[in-house]
């Protein structure tokens, strides 16, 4: 018989309020979760028919749901405890095997022996069993039992990946989508600013959003999950709150990401810290035989490109008579401004608009002539036109030219970094400056103590 009495890890599986007194039957187990797909290893026997889950030990069954209210009675009436039951793939098939292997052997052959009260009179010490993965068996059972579940969900997101039968109608403005899932969740991302995450990294599409759908029938905003007096103030809320999104630290939606399928005993947070470690671990490699390869820019108004800024503004200067460094100091952009212009001018040569008359072309080539032409390329319209929050997005992903925009003016060369600038004085209001200054009235009231000494 293995004893684990002062085991830290062992202890640390069981619930303190368990030992506060002999009489307390409220414990609760925390943190608990429902089993995910049904699994079953080689040579588990299953009863596919029956909705409940029986005790290992006697004949007390409970449905499924009521999982937590299982394990309270078998650590009450049996003294068992399961370590790490949230890992545990499916619960059902689980506990059904070591239902059938307790009853081949005893069960301190397979689980440790945790000893309370060791110091009290013998007839108040009570020993627990634990049963958990330090068991090869055990671990065993739980990796077949992920790795059957696995598969069945990635066979699950291979048939929703190409099932063109999909049904369904947007959250927000109630239009109906037929065909792929990927069509609906990427109209309410790209007209809603709604994102679940991509089509390819989500199982069980139609469940997720039946979950999502009945929160928000119950007026429920879907981040931070406070419940509303009617459909208009919760709208109202996740748009200007910015909630149009989902709460990660809600593990209820965990079952409906691949990423949470992958690694045995990981969820999606422990997988993606990893990912920052080896991050910050390659930082310390050896960069040495990195080479910079120049980043080429592309004219706002041709398909001309150059490795430096300077080459780029030159030649819309020189080419089309568009000088944007001119057009920065006098309307004096600052970086964000810069951004909203490029993809301003960007946007409407995509669409062959000429962006001082509006007049369409068939062509970029004719748009180009006619601005170079009427000399359009140079005047800009009303900044209301332009500095709009719109235009903050970029119209070409790669647009390096955005990369290059800069607050700062052009360096003071170095022969002139000594010279101090000299402001010259306003003047021009210099007579209205005389008539209301204050040396006026102290100069009358000089004068007139002069006069009467």
């Amino acid at each position: 018989m293995r004893r684990c009495a002062t085991s830290s890890l062992l202890l640390s599986a069981l619930d303190p309020c368990l030992f506060s007194s002999a009489s307390n039957l409220e414990c609760i187990l925390e943190p608990l979760s429902l089993p995910e797909s049904p699994a079953c290893p080689d040579g588990v026997a299953a009863v596919e028919s029956s909705p409940s889950v029986p005790c290992i030990f006697c004949e007390e069954c409970y449905v499924l749901a009521e999982q937590n209210q299982l394990l309270k009675h078998m650590i009450i009436e049996h003294k068992l405890v399961i370590a790490d039951v949230k890992l545990v793939a499916d619960f059902k098939r689980y506990i059904l095997y070591w239902k059938k292997r307790f009853a081949e052997q005893p069960v301190t052959d397979f689980c440790s022996v945790i000893r309370t009260n060791s110091e009290a009179p013998l007839e108040e010490q009570d020993n627990y069993f634990l049963l958990c993965d330090v068991l090869p068996e055990d671990r065993l059972l739980r990796e077949q039992l992920q790795q059957k579940r696995l598969r069945e969900i990635l066979e699950q997101q291979q048939q929703e990946r190409y099932d063109t039968s999909f049904h369904g109608t947007c959250m927000f403005c109630d239009e109906e989508f037929t065909g792929n899932r990927s069509v609906l969740l990427n109209h309410m991302a790209r007209e809603h600013a709604f994102n679940i995450g991509l089509p390819d990294n989500i199982v069980n599409c139609c469940e997720f959003l039946a979950v999502l759908q009945e929160k928000l029938d119950n007026l429920q905003c879907l981040y931070c999950e406070k419940v509303f007096r009617d459909k208009n103030t919760l709208k109202d809320h996740m748009r200007k709150k910015q909630h149009r999104r989902i709460n990660a630290k809600n593990k209820e939606y965990d079952r409906f990401y691949i990423i949470n399928y992958l690694e045995f005993g990981k969820s999606w947070e422990e997988v993606q810290s990893e990912d920052d470690r080896e991050l910050l671990d390659n930082l310390e490699e050896d960069w040495s035989d990195w080479e910079e390869h120049p980043v080429c820019a592309v004219c706002l108004f041709c398909e001309q490109q150059a490795d430096t800024t300077e080459k780029l503004h030159l030649h819309m200067q020189k080419s089309h008579g568009f000088d944007f460094l001119k057009i920065k100091s006098e309307l004096g952009l600052n970086f964000y401004q810069q951004v909203k212009l490029v993809n301003f001018i960007r946007r409407e040569i995509h669409h062959c608009r000429c962006y001082n008359c509006q007049e369409k072309f068939q062509s970029k080539g004719g748009l180009i002539s006619h601005m170079e032409e009427t000399k359009h390329i140079t005047f800009l319209p009303a900044r209301s036109t332009w500095d709009q929050p719109q235009y903050y997005f970029p119209t070409y992903e790669n647009d390096t030219l955005l990369c290059t925009l800069s607050d700062s003016e052009d360096l003071i060369p170095e022969d002139q970094s000594d010279v101090v600038p000299v402001l010259s004085e306003d003047i021009s209001s210099l007579t209205a400056l005389k008539r209301s200054s204050i040396l006026n009235q102290l100069l009358c009231e000089e004068n007139s103590s002069h006069d009467k000494s």
